[in-house]
């Protein structure tokens, strides 16, 4: 079931690729991952593959959550609490996941970008928020970097049992660095979505990953870089898929 949950992340991104192609093509939809829960939800079949995708995710983030807890302890400090910190991160990423998926399956529709500002309108309103959320900005943006970086290092391949045919391998070598830097653009955006919207004091701009890319699509050449950028997030999802199959656990 853990694995499970890879393979409804792959699904996640590869719909939200998807929209992002569309979107850059002239066609609407919200590109983020209520956006692709939406896609899901069509019925007749809607609701079976909601309710499975959230157990799925549960089920990825409770193994995270025992990672986080039991595993590691036999490293170093320093590389022990780092390794614990990225499972504990993943686990909040999947419960997340699992909450979009349950209240679209209760009839609950969530709206991600709205979410995203009116946290970020709470928080500006608290003391310190300001630096916060200017932090947490400046956090995300320098994920989206590290993420590209391991793609084009190849790092997520220490994290699969290789495929045997070779022409498998090289596939999924590409789809792997297409993916984790398509991802890292997208962080990237949505981390400078929240400082720019933070710095100029307009919270509601702040929209995560639809604003993040649709303010793209609005640069020169952004349609084209949306695309690009569309193709990317629909190989990691591919890629995703493929590590619920041979990803070491």
């Amino acid at each position: 079931m853990a694995r499970a949950g890879f393979a409804v992340s792959g699904i996640l991104h590869f719909l939200v690729g998807a929209i992002a192609i569309r979107l850059a093509t002239g066609g609407e939809g919200q590109a983020d991952v209520s956006g692709a829960v939406a896609e899901l939800s069509s019925p007749p079949a809607g609701p079976i593959l909601l309710w499975s995708c959230f157990v799925a995710c549960v089920a990825l983030a409770l193994w995270q959550t025992g990672d986080a807890v039991f595993h590691f302890n036999h490293l170093p400090g320093r590389q022990k609490l780092k390794k614990k910190l990225k499972a504990a991160g993943l686990a909040v990423t999947f419960v997340a996941f699992a909450v979009t998926l349950v209240s679209f399956a209760l009839g609950a529709r969530q709206d991600n970008g709205e979410s995203a500002s009116d946290l970020t309108i709470a928080v500006m309103n608290v003391p310190g928020g300001v630096v916060l959320l200017i932090l947490v900005g400046s956090a995300v943006a320098i994920a989206g970097v590290v993420y590209a970086i391991r793609g084009f290092r190849q790092s997520f391949a220490k994290h699969l049992r290789w495929p045997a045919s070779a022409p498998a391998r090289r596939a999924v070598k590409v789809v792997g660095i297409a993916g984790y830097a398509a991802k890292g653009v997208a962080l990237v955006l949505v981390g400078l979505l929240i400082v720019i919207a933070t710095v100029q004091a307009h919270p509601e701009q702040s929209t995560g990953l639809d604003g993040g890319l649709r303010a793209l699509r609005e640069q020169p050449l952004g349609v084209y870089a949306l695309a690009a950028v569309g193709v990317g997030l629909a190989c990691y999802g591919l890629f995703q898929a493929v590590r619920a199959r041979f990803g070491k656990m």
